[in-house]
């Protein structure tokens, strides 16, 4: 359960911005979703959604959107510094963890000297900060620009369940397909430093075959400072939001996330299909679907 006091720390948070901001920009009312406040501002002909998030490791604000420097500002928004990048390494995320619909699709990025400075240049940063339209557009960029210096594995819920009841723990599913993107990128881009992002107290383990004295291995909370893993993260979430596409061509809506909307289409799915039917869509051990 959500600490309350870091609940109440995110809603004065949100409330003091929206406050500062809505007698000067035009701005929609917040919202309240599960994990987050947010509201939205309209700025010329963008729009810039401001979160703030509370959770076990307390307030976190994200601007998504591209906000003009008076902006960022006004939203106390700090320049990050940089970051000390290393000269050619690979870095890797995922995301859908946390969705009950949906793939768990985890990325490896390889980047040089020369690719990072591209990278910069189309604004590639932490996915949590870009709309779903932004991590498109700059994932296709990515496509184009870095050709075979990634892996994608995408794992769909159907053998996601199947993995699940082999390994017991969605960690060790996070360290098989982060592994298996590594090592597959490996055989094209050799190289001696690899930065993840750290989703478990225990180290990253690889195949057997794996050599471990060969390379320098980082594994960061927050490592999306890091453009390898910042870019992993954006192709990843691509790549997650075409399956929900190719959902609602199939005719059937889904959302991401653990909401109550998610809950009550789970909830309309297995009274109009069974349980079973939703092998195919969702994670099956969540508590929403297995406690039925």
């Amino acid at each position: 359960m959500t600490d309350l006091f870091i609940k109440k720390q995110a809603e004065d948070l949100i409330t003091n911005l929206h406050n500062s901001l809505k007698e000067v920009l035009q701005t929609n009312d917040i919202m309240e979703k599960d994990y987050h406040y947010e509201f939205s501002i309209k700025e010329e002909n963008e729009t810039i959604k401001v979160l703030v998030y509370f959770g076990k490791k307390g307030v976190k604000k994200v601007i998504q959107g591209n906000p003009s420097e008076s902006l960022r500002y006004l939203l106390g928004d700090e320049v990050k510094p940089d970051v000390n990048e290393p000269n050619e390494y690979i870095g890797s995320d995922e995301t859908g963890k946390g969705d009950i619909f949906g793939p768990l699709v985890t990325c490896a990025f390889y980047v040089d000297n020369k690719l990072h400075k591209i990278l910069k240049s189309i604004g590639v940063r932490d996915s949590k900060e870009l709309s779903d339209t932004q991590i498109n557009k700059i994932a296709g960029e990515l496509k184009k620009i870095a050709k075979d210096n990634y892996e994608i594995i995408s794992i769909n819920p159907k053998r996601y369940n199947e993995l699940y009841v082999r390994f017991k723990n969605i960690n060790e599913i996070l360290n098989w397909s982060h592994s298996k993107a590594i090592e597959n990128l490996l055989s094209r881009k050799p190289v001696e430093k690899i930065i993840t992002d750290k989703f478990r107290k225990k180290d990253l383990k690889f195949s057997n075959q794996f050599d471990y004295n060969s390379y320098e291995i980082i594994q960061e909370t927050k490592a999306e400072k890091y453009s390898a893993v910042a870019a992993a993260s954006i192709l990843a979430r691509s790549k997650q939001l075409e399956w929900f596409f190719q959902q609602k061509k199939n005719g059937l809506e889904l959302k991401r996330g653990a909401s109550n909307e998610v809950k009550e289409i789970i909830h309309n799915l297995i009274k109009n299909n069974g349980k079973e039917y939703l092998m195919d869509f969702a994670k099956m051990h969540f508590k929403p679907i297995s406690l039925l």
